[in-house]
């Protein structure tokens, strides 16, 4: 058996008199390594919910990447393009491409008897896919675009309670022309949704792109752009050069983090409160264990002189100790482990915090666990720490073997 850890072991153990002393400090070590990593398992794993539900969201209203005309740029007022494309609807036979869709935007004016209200009419054809706003619908439902134009409309929540109406309602929608003129439309209200992110609630109501085409003085196979959306958020930067070099050489395309910086360079700075959190716990853990081991260190020099009397290198007796520090760090990393992830999978299942949504744009507190993500949080605990004890371990080459036998 390794003489080294044999002693460690034991040391441990302790007898009656150093349990009195040595006990504690080990309890303090672990769970302040344990605390620790709770903390930066749960940051990390809300900060990239958060993240992901935001994304979604954003990407919910306007896919991962569109293809439009040049002209068609930073404007709801789209040039059209024709829908005989040659990667229409081919593209989505494509390694990393889901889905490719039809859509068109057009400004316009909601009219009730009290009220007017400003919007962005989304027009969606019968390729558009709905999983989305399914998930977002609270009353009511989404509709099903045919050959036939349908004249239902999905509204958020925000512009249904601000108009007074409800699902079944009739509401005219007033398209604004290029001439500054006014078109009526009549339409029914088939559902509501919600998403938290007054952005776009504030702004897009959903309806069948037969009328945007009409209003538009389109034909049937004008619209208004593509969207596409993939299988993976983190291929998106190569996913996008791979559309772009597949589009003709007067379309433009772009991706959701292209056509909203200002939200995805927010989301990214949120990555800088966890590096902070992180590197506080981290050394919250190494003054703890360090700590630790200084006191098992002053605890045992009569041990330490004893040893290097008999003629123990200096190395191995450090390695005593280390190994010391090491199952202490080891033992507040599995408490921390298990705690930290059984409350995130708690709040993933039962979604008992919850946040008002109209401030945090999410209304359960958001859980995303990454095993690679907690993987590294242990490595990098457990390495940094390490490290960091080989420092006060030196003291042990400076104890005389003479003066730690007397030592009291």
């Amino acid at each position: 058996m390794n003489l080294e850890y044999f002693i460690s072991k034991n040391i441990i153990k302790g007898d009656s008199r150093s349990k009195r002393i040595t006990k504690p400090i080990i309890r303090i070590s672990i769970i302040a390594i344990a605390l620790g990593l709770i903390v930066m398992i749960i940051s990390l794993s809300i900060v990239g919910g958060f993240q992901r539900e935001i994304r979604n969201k954003v990407i919910g209203f306007g896919s991962h990447i569109q293809i439009t005309s040049y002209d068609s740029q930073n404007t709801y007022e789209a040039t059209p393009i024709s829908i005989d494309q040659d990667f229409y609807p081919s593209l989505e036979k494509s390694e990393g491409i889901k889905h490719i869709q039809i859509y068109a935007t057009k400004a316009g004016i909601i009219k009730t008897k009290e009220d007017i209200y400003g919007v962005v009419v989304k027009g969606v054809g019968s390729d558009f896919d709905w999983s989305f706003f399914n998930e977002k619908i609270i009353d009511g439902s989404s509709f099903v675009v045919t050959e036939k134009k349908d004249n239902s409309i999905l509204l958020s929540n925000h512009i249904a309670i601000k108009m007074k109406l409800k699902v079944g309602d009739k509401m005219f929608l007033y398209f604004i022309q290029k001439n500054g003129q006014l078109r009526p439309k009549d339409f029914i209200v088939k559902g509501i949704y919600q998403t938290g992110l007054e952005q776009f609630d504030n702004l897009y109501v959903i309806a069948d792109i037969a009328h945007l085409q009409k209003r538009n003085g389109w034909d049937k196979n004008q619209v208004g752009g593509f969207e596409v959306l993939i299988d993976d958020y983190n291929d998106l930067d190569e996913m996008g050069i791979y559309v772009y070099e597949r589009i003709d050489y007067n379309l433009h395309s772009s991706t959701i983090k292209e056509r909203h910086p200002d939200i995805f360079g927010w989301l990214s700075y949120q990555d800088y409160n966890i590096y902070v959190i992180i590197i506080l716990m981290m050394v919250v853990a190494v003054i703890n264990i360090v700590s630790a081991l200084l006191i098992l260190i002053l605890e045992r020099t009569n041990m330490i002189g004893i040893l290097k009397a008999l003629g123990m290198p200096n190395w191995n007796v450090r390695k005593i100790f280390l190994y010391n520090a090491v199952y202490l760090i080891i033992k507040g990393l599995v408490w921390g482990n298990v705690i930290g992830i059984s409350l995130c999978l708690i709040q993933q299942q039962f979604g008992i915090l919850t946040l008002p949504e109209e401030t945090y744009y999410v209304s359960i507190v958001p859980i995303e666990m990454n095993v690679s993500n907690i993987l590294l949080l242990n490595i990098g605990t457990l390495s940094v720490c390490i490290l960091m004890l080989l420092i006060p371990s030196y003291v042990i080459t400076k104890i005389s073997p003479v003066k730690a036998i007397r030592f009291d």
